[in-house]
């Protein structure tokens, strides 16, 4: 069995499922893509190839060995993006829930079945139909629980928008001793670098106290500054459009101290270094083309 724990984002990682980028299938048409980045490279021939990609989960894999986390991995569905394993299901506390994704994306839950069937089965949950809510959005701080969603009334509109207000007021049901907090997001179908595609496109914590933050992901100013007034400025780490196109916030925390992120995020990277963490860089920059960074492609299970 397996005792699922996950309270917050950053202490010590014990067992995660990592994605898996083998047989990924062609390159989709440009009516085929969930988001605004994969279709821009789509349309400029730079989508990123299957081997390439298998090379950057492998360089994480790695890491995760050497930290001796242990990793499951999907039953392979041929010509099939499995990447982003943070969609499909998250975990709170000791509870698994299952997200009801984009329709298409279901075969992502089958693969991680074998997993699932050594959880309690009362620990396993899925949410009404209605509820739409992905592991994206949803950021664990101890007794806080953030929450990434689009409040506008065109919603249904957007396949940006990933997790609506029955999802927020779900987890609050579901947690009512925690402080759940919704964060409404800037969306966009057509330009990248103003879609926050999830919460972890914009924030992020890192560490006991700290943070990486776009103020310009948050729709509301409230929102952004109800971070603020919680982190402390000082512990917030502000990122820019560009970087919030390369999703510079969407590291993956393997212990309180110690953090894997892209190789290319310099400046990310010198303040996590005079902060004291200890950086593991991986290359995942095809891997980004799609819209998702190293949190997207990990699932938590257990941590410390």
């Amino acid at each position: 069995m397996l005792q699922l724990n996950v309270k917050n984002e950053t202490s010590k990682l014990k067992a995660v499922i990592l994605g898996t980028a083998e047989s990924n299938g062609p390159t989709p048409q440009a009516h085929e893509a969930y988001d605004p980045k994969s279709l821009e490279h789509i349309m400029a021939g730079t989508y990123p190839v299957e081997e390439d990609m298998v090379k950057e989960m492998e360089a994480l894999n790695a890491v995760f060995e050497k930290y001796n986390v242990k990793v499951y991995r999907p039953e392979i569905i041929k010509d099939y993006n499995q990447i982003f394993s943070r969609d499909i299901g998250f975990v709170i506390d000791d509870i698994f829930i299952k997200a009801n994704i984009l329709p298409d994306r279901e075969r992502e839950l089958e693969a991680i079945q074998y997993v699932i069937d050594q959880i309690d089965p009362a620990k396993v949950v899925r949410p009404p139909e209605e509820v739409h809510i992905e592991g994206g959005d949803v950021m664990l701080w101890d007794d806080h629980i953030f929450i990434g969603t689009y409040k506008g009334s065109d919603y249904k509109d957007y396949i940006t928008a990933r997790t609506n207000m029955h999802g927020v007021n779900y987890i609050k049901q579901l947690f009512p001793h925690k402080t759940v907090k919704e964060f409404d997001l800037v969306k966009s179908r057509i330009e990248p670098r103003d879609n926050a595609l999830h919460l972890d496109c914009c924030f992020q914590p890192v560490g006991k106290n700290k943070g990486v933050i776009y103020k310009s992901g948050f729709r509301e100013e409230a929102d952004y500054m109800y971070l603020v007034n919680l982190f402390g400025r000082e512990n917030l780490f502000h990122i820019e459009r560009e970087e919030m196109y390369n999703m510079t916030s969407n590291f993956f925390s393997i212990d309180t101290n110690v953090v894997v992120i892209e190789k290319g995020f310099h400046r990310l990277k010198n303040w996590l270094l005079k902060h004291d963490f200890i950086v593991e860089e991986v290359p995942y920059a095809e891997i980004a083309k799609q819209e998702g960074l190293l949190r997207c492609s990990t699932l938590p299970l257990i941590r410390e």
